[in-house]
């Protein structure tokens, strides 16, 4: 019986740290990201291969080009094996991008995979390795808004609300 509640209580703890992640890449939350990676892990999202230093340096460059983006989580297999675990975890992400001479307002909407080794050091469950696979990706456009602009509306830092104490 202790042996399955640790199972499970490293399990929610993987997946945490996961979510973690999606809500730091929303708000631009470097240190949040940073804080989801042993320090010596590797990051393979395809156009950027190597540790969470260069990674952070990555996003800081792209994230700020959408106006919003939203990461959301789905299935979540996560399989313990004393200090270390494998995990993958569907999501889809939003990404707002503004109106330009490529083309109108438009959200592109990637439907991916994180393929992920975790590690407990020290007692915490973090990233070693990731893999991000896109399975589908798409282009939609924005003709109109439906929620009145008057909507509080999602910041991309921590004034966001989630952040309020």
């Amino acid at each position: 019986m202790e042996e399955e509640m640790q199972r499970l209580l490293d399990e929610a703890a993987i997946k945490k740290v996961h979510i973690r992640y999606c809500r730091g890449i929303d708000r631009m939350d470097w240190e949040l990201i940073r804080s989801c990676y042993h320090p010596d892990a590797i990051d393979d999202h395809g156009e950027y291969v190597g540790g969470i230093d260069g990674f952070i340096e990555y996003c800081k460059a792209g994230c700020p080009t959408f106006l919003s983006t939203t990461h959301m989580t789905g299935n979540q297999l996560v399989e313990v094996d004393g200090d270390t675990a494998w995990a993958e975890h569907y999501a889809r992400a939003f990404h707002r991008v503004a109106a330009d001479d490529s083309g109108p307002l438009r959200d592109l909407v990637v439907n991916t995979r994180y393929v992920d080794r975790f590690e407990r050091r020290n007692g915490e469950w973090r990233i070693a390795h990731r893999v991000v696979v896109v399975d589908t990706d798409r282009v939609d456009p924005v003709n109109e808004r439906w929620v009145p602009q008057e909507q509080l509306r999602s910041r991309r830092d921590r004034t966001d609300p989630s952040y309020a104490d």
